[in-house]
């Protein structure tokens, strides 16, 4: 399937580069502004002069983007991303003389990532609604052969002010699931934890330029799979429920993580232990029920404060240092409903011992009636 969805892709790629053809923006659109800008270039909300259709258009350097990477990011965008949360192309692509340009649909209301920045709107409520949509649109894109790879607030785009459609776009590292890439380590909480190797090598190797060793790094490659997707929804639920992240990179160099991962060892073991005499597999745990009992013998991190123990074990599933046992996005949906913060927990915990005592008082009372009716009727 894998194999099979690059090939396929591969294959637009070069018809479609057979029908590209120069056009002039302005002739054809009414540029009305900036929606957002990056190292890809840019993306301009325009509307169709002939159709008076709105879009998004998104300009890609010519200088430094090759056609291929282009029509890959193109193809994929229009032909794969048909899930209502993954923004889609519209078939409308075209070079000018600095550009290389396709139209595809609108984040009218912006990025999550002004959302978060601003703290405005992101309620435990918006959060869930918000990873809801994402859990689907990315699965959909697993189930087509490829991962997305650049999951982050900045690529997710509202249709809406208060998040209740959400799209999931940019799609200039999407890769086939299977297929090798160079392992890049960058300085980020969304960079997975099994391209460590990739920023020793590179501490190395500008230790070895100093001492005036030129020789040139060697790449190390990893296989594109799911599970790098899984690592960025768990960053972003926490970043969504806390408007902060949790490290700042996901090796044992920082402080954070470092903490998390002793903690998850830590929970990891305590599956394995005997409990109540006998040995239990790990797979027969109901790690939730662990956790919210046994939490005071391991607390979180102190960046975890706050989080409830069903949040603390969905980060246990979608942040699992190997990727191998790392949670899919779909399990997303198994925490739904419930809550993620403790202020919400307790809210909760407090309306139903209220519910509790109005229902107590109903069943009293409706037990003297009943006593003062059988009196009426002189029963005894």
């Amino acid at each position: 399937m894998t194999a099979a969805a690059a090939q396929e892709l591969d294959e637009r790629c070069f018809l479609s580069a057979q029908s590209m053809h120069s056009l002039k923006v302005s002739e054809h659109f009414q540029v009305v502004k900036l929606l957002g800008e990056g190292s890809y270039g840019k993306v301009m909300l325009a509307v169709h002069r002939k159709r008076g259709t709105p879009m998004a258009l998104k300009f890609f350097p010519r200088q430094s983007t090759s056609l291929t990477s282009f029509l890959r990011e193109y193809n994929l965008s229009l032909s794969y991303c048909t899930h209502p949360s993954l923004t889609r192309a519209l078939g409308i692509f075209f070079s000018t003389p600095t550009y290389y340009v396709f139209a595809q649909q609108a984040g009218l209301y912006g990025d999550l990532y002004s959302v978060i920045v601003s703290e405005v709107g992101v309620g435990e409520e918006c959060v869930q609604r918000v990873m809801a949509q994402l859990s689907g649109a990315v699965t959909h894109l697993h189930s087509l052969g490829f991962v997305h790879r650049d999951i982050k607030p900045e690529n997710i785009f509202l249709c809406d002010s208060a998040c209740r459609w959400v799209k999931l776009g940019d799609f200039g590292l999407t890769r086939a699931i299977g297929s090798t890439v160079r392992a890049v380590w960058y300085e980020s909480p969304f960079c997975t934890p099994e391209v460590e190797p990739a920023k020793k090598a590179e501490k190395e190797w500008e230790r070895r330029q100093r001492d005036g060793n030129e020789e040139e790094m060697e790449d190390i490659w990893i296989t594109v799979e799911p599970c790098i997707d899984s690592w960025a929804l768990g960053v972003l639920v926490y970043c969504l429920l806390t408007s902060c992240f949790p490290w700042e990179e996901s090796t044992l160099d920082d402080r954070g993580y470092r903490r998390y991962k002793e903690w998850f060892n830590r929970e990891a073991e305590k599956e394995g232990k005997i409990r109540d005499g006998e040995w239990i597999d790990v797979e027969e745990i109901d790690s939730y029920t662990i956790m919210k009992t046994e939490q005071r013998d391991n607390p979180p991190p102190p960046q975890f404060d706050g989080l409830s123990a069903l949040a603390m074990t969905l980060f246990k599933e979608l942040l699992h240092p190997e990727p191998k046992r790392r949670g899919n996005p779909e399990e997303i949906l198994s925490y739904l409903g419930g809550p993620w913060l403790m202020e919400t927990e307790r809210e909760e915990k407090r309306k139903a011992e209220e519910a509790e005592k109005e229902a107590r008082k109903i069943r009293e009372a409706g037990g003297v009636t009943e006593e003062i009716i059988r009196e009426g009727r002189g029963e005894r």
